[in-house]
Order: structure tokens, then sequence, then C-alpha cells
């Protein structure tokens, strides 16, 4: 095979210690050289990883995606003058079975840069990155929320109260003054929903009978620690939304975008809030040159079919492997977009979820967001909705005709005259 790139290396990482091989012209420009060396994961040692392949000629470096130990070596190879950085899926670069060592994997890795068989992984700039990690990390703290809530309504279940039951939110200001006050050792419930507030007062007769139970000091403690918990978490929340908003309020991209215009944008798409289009934009960033169409960054984020064509025909594919953390949010800001009124989003949604069933349209959604996305950060243009009645009129015949044989499927005869 041809050589595209004449100095190359490959990186094989672990924890303790990388792998490097270095590929070069042979003495005379004969053939090719091949050296490799081990190098422990310390900065000062990955340093001087760099060094020699600056000493090498080195223009292109390609590594595997190893859980987070890649990234040391990134950030210190990105400072360096080198033409281009490759992070590679290693389910791309499988070796052959019986040949897997630390040592071969490197050597693999530089042969097949050289003859431009690897492709890229997407690597966010720096002010991404961080956002992508505070994003997440909020994430993980909701989830942590989430589940602790439902803990204390497994623990009141125990005890037979029933306060979710009547209440909608348990942790609203009534949910929480009651548990803190059962808690707190209080169990008469003529006194407990007397703390009820706003709308829930208008329940205190049905109240009154979901908290009489057995609840005990058991109970008091597993909740009183969950409480505990959930204020830890609602404090760590708002630390990290305050940090996620000063980033948006200074950053911006390498063509000088704001990220908080970036963000208002994406705003206004229905179904996407302010929360979502955060998360949204830590996954894909804000500049889309890295993905030349909409259909490139629905492929990477695993939001469109994979190809699935034999015999000249297309058949149905199931979703490729992607971004889990951007399907995630894509998929809830769907469900979101399905539950709002006359707006495309939702008219698509209804439209596909009678035939395909909500899941699959949920997942058609997501995917109808995200090129929207695209097309709002490629062209710096504003999201206009195309109405709930967008399919209606792309095909009024259609629909006119659907809704006479719905008549007809109930026994009406139908007779049309236009208005005039």
């Amino acid at each position: 095979m041809d050589v595209l790139v004449e100095r190359c290396a490959g990186i094989d990482i672990g924890k303790d210690e990388v792998v490097a091989c270095v590929r070069t012209p042979g003495p005379g420009g004969r053939g090719r050289r091949k050296q490799t060396r081990t190098f422990s994961s310390f900065t000062e040692t990955l340093e001087e990883m760099a060094d020699w392949f600056l000493a090498e000629g080195v223009t292109e470096i390609a590594m595997e995606a190893t859980g987070p130990y890649w990234k040391p070596v990134w950030y210190v190879l990105e400072d360096r003058p080198f033409d281009e950085m490759r992070l590679v899926n290693s389910r791309h670069v499988k070796i052959l079975p019986g040949r897997k060592s630390d040592v071969l994997d490197a050597e693999w890795l530089a042969e097949l840069l050289e003859h431009g068989l690897l492709r890229s992984s997407f690597v966010p700039p720096p002010a991404i990155r961080q956002l992508r990690d505070l994003t997440r990390y909020r994430k993980r703290l909701i989830q942590a929320h989430t589940a602790e809530v439902q803990r204390i309504q497994k623990t009141l279940e125990d005890a037979g109260i029933k306060l979710d039951s009547v209440a909608a939110d348990i942790l609203g200001v009534s949910g929480r003054a009651m548990l803190t006050a059962l808690v707190a050792g209080e169990r008469d419930p003529e006194v407990l929903v007397q703390l009820a507030r706003g709308k829930l007062r208008t329940k205190i007769p049905a109240l009154r009978q979901a908290l009489r139970g057995r609840f005990g000091e058991h109970h008091a403690l597993l909740i009183g620690l969950s409480l505990k918990h959930i204020e830890h978490l609602e404090g760590a929340m708002a630390e990290l939304d305050q940090r996620i908003d000063t980033l948006f309020a200074t950053a911006t991209s390498e063509a000088g975008v704001p990220f908080a215009q970036a963000r208002d944008r994406l705003d206004t798409i229905p179904g996407v809030g302010k929360r979502a289009a955060e998360c949204i934009l830590a996954e894909i960033g804000v500049e889309m040159a890295r993905f030349p169409t909409a259909g490139h960054l629905a492929s990477w984020a695993g939001m469109a079919p994979g190809n699935n064509i034999t015999g000249g025909k297309r058949h149905s594919g199931k979703t490729t492997h992607g971004d889990v953390w951007l399907t995630s949010i894509l998929t809830e800001c769907a469900w979101a977009a399905a539950r709002t009124r006359n707006t495309y989003l939702a008219a698509q949604f209804w439209r596909l979820a009678h035939r395909i069933g909500k899941k699959k349209a949920a997942i058609a959604v997501g995917h109808s967001i995200l090129v929207t996305c695209w097309h709002l950060l490629t062209n710096g243009c504003d999201y206009t909705d195309l109405g709930g009645d967008y399919f209606t009129r792309r095909n009024p015949d259609r629909h006119r005709d659907r809704l006479i044989q719905q008549l007809h499927d109930l026994g009406y005869r139908v007779t049309l005259d236009r208005v005039a």
C-alpha cells in the first residue's frame, strides 16, 4: 500500500505506561524504519516522548481512546506543533487474535496511520471539554437526586405513609415540611396536615388518611439521611449551574462565536430548554466545521439509522453506536417537543407514532432536532417553525382523503362542497 504519512507515530496507552512506535523513511529512502519505546504515564516522561517525536520529525500521531487514560497524553501533545493528532475508536483498530501486546498495538496503529486507514474521533477544544465535564457531572447529580427521591418514596411505602399518592411532589414546600416533621418525631396526622400549603390544603381530608401509618425511628433515620443527601446534591447542582452560566457568559468559539449566542439559538427549538441546549453544545461543540453535513453529525451522534442495503433495496436499519450522552438529551427533548402545541416537531412525532410507535418516533424527532441544531450553528440563523399543519399543507389532498376514509369507516357517506 502507498505510504501517505512519511513520519508518524502510534501510541498504545495504559494507566501506568505508554508504548510509542515511530515510523520514518529508512536509510537512503529505502523501506521504512521503525522505533519503539516505552514511557511512564507521568507528565515529565510524556514530555520526553513529545520531544522525541519532534526530533524524529513526526507530523501525525494516532492513539486509542482508552478510558480516561488517553487524556493526559493528548493534553501534552496538543501543545506541540504537530500537523494532526488522531484519537481512534478501539473497535476500529483491533489487531488479529493471538498477536495482542502493547508493543504490537502501537506498531499496528503507526502502520495504519501511515497508510491513511484511521478514522478520527471528535476531540472538542478545551472550553467545550470543560463544559462537557460540567454538564455530564450535573446529569449524574440529577440522577442521584432522582434515586434519593425514589428511596424516600419506598421508605414511606414501607411505613404505610401514602404522601406521594396525594402530593404531586413530595419534595415541594409542603412535602418537605411534613417529611422534616416526621423525622423530628411528629407522628400525629392532625398536626402534619396543617403544614400543607397552597393547593394542597384542598386535599387535607385525603392527606389526613395518607399520613396515618406505622412510621418509626428506623424510617426516620433513613429519610433523614436521604434529605441531607438531597440538600447536598441540590447545593452541588446550584454550584455547577453557576459555573456553567459563567462559562457561557465569557467563552467564545475558535471563530469568535459567543457560547451564549449559540445556546440562545438552540433554546428557540421546541422542546429544547436552556439547560438542554447547554448539554447539546457540550457534546457537539459550537463550531460545526468538524461535521461537513448534518448527516455526518447525526451519524456520529448515533441518531441516524445504519446502512442495510441488499439487492439495491434499502431496508430498515438500527441506529449506529454514538454519543450516549447526546442521544439521551435529544430523546428527552423529543418527548418534550411532542407535548408542545401547534409545532412541526409535535406534528412529526404524532404522525410517526401511529405508524412506528412512540419510542421510534422520539428517536426520529431527536434526529430532526439535531439536524436543526447543525443548521442553526452552521448558518448562524434563527429557528423558524414550520407549524403544526405543515404536513397537511404539504399534501392537502392526501389529508382530505384520509379524513374521508375515516368517516367512511365510521359509516358515513361524505359529500364535499368547496368553500368559496
